[in-house]
């Protein structure tokens, strides 16, 4: 019958078959990490130092880092062990939560990632130096990476602002997540660590992107 029926299509004119797009939504918690200029990398691991691969992420392409830093704040204040996200960047940005602000006596604003503007620095030591950061201290606001078929199917555009509904015991609806659409992303949606502690992601039953 399934022969037949592709047969008749085919008669038809109808040459190509398409399936109905669902995509696959993924949330990760994103725990505190660094991104690194080539620069200070040297800086921080010496001449022609070069990142090498821990664990690669879920986006196309990215991947933690073997190199790990300690960042230290105001008073003397640190957090050690604190691994590097590859590739490197254009511009060095540190990425806390807000209990990590806390600890380290840092200010850091609730920022997209890359706006470094009237940011607080730090400063981050590595194995062969250490380096004092002006600006480029943020709490990286919550955001879902997704490509234009994803879009397409929510309704969504770049830039928008849209809700996260997390089924859990702890349930929670986040409001203005950052829609970032890129033909090279996968659809994943970025909480901090205390966003994801607070909504029992590891534990939730469902997720669900809302308008």
């Amino acid at each position: 019958m399934v022969r037949e029926q592709f047969a008749q299509r085919m008669e038809e004119g109808e040459s190509t078959f398409t399936a109905e797009y669902f995509p696959n939504l993924v949330v990760n918690i994103s725990a505190r990490h660094v991104h690194i200029s080539q620069e200070d990398l040297e800086v921080l691991f010496g001449k022609d130092a070069e990142l090498t691969v821990y664990r690669w992420l879920y986006q196309p392409g990215e991947f933690a880092a073997e190199q790990q830093v300690a960042i230290v704040g105001p008073r003397q204040k640190m957090i050690s062990e604190v691994r590097i996200l590859g590739p490197t960047r254009k511009k060095t940005q540190v990425e806390l939560s807000f209990t990590d602000s806390i600890a380290l006596g840092i200010d850091a604003p609730c920022r997209a990632s890359g706006d470094h503007h009237d940011t607080p620095g730090c400063i981050l030591v590595g194995p062969a130096g250490y380096l004092e950061l002006e600006n480029g201290v943020i709490r990286a606001e919550r955001h879902v990476h997704m490509n234009p078929a994803d879009a397409e199917f929510y309704g969504f555009s770049h830039g928008q602002r849209v809700c996260l509904r997390v089924t859990s015991d702890c349930q929670i609806t986040y409001e203005n997540l950052l829609c970032r659409v890129n033909p090279k992303s996968l659809l994943e949606v970025h909480l901090d660590t205390d966003e994801g502690n607070a909504c029992n992601l590891v534990n939730a039953v469902d997720v669900e992107l809302l308008p």
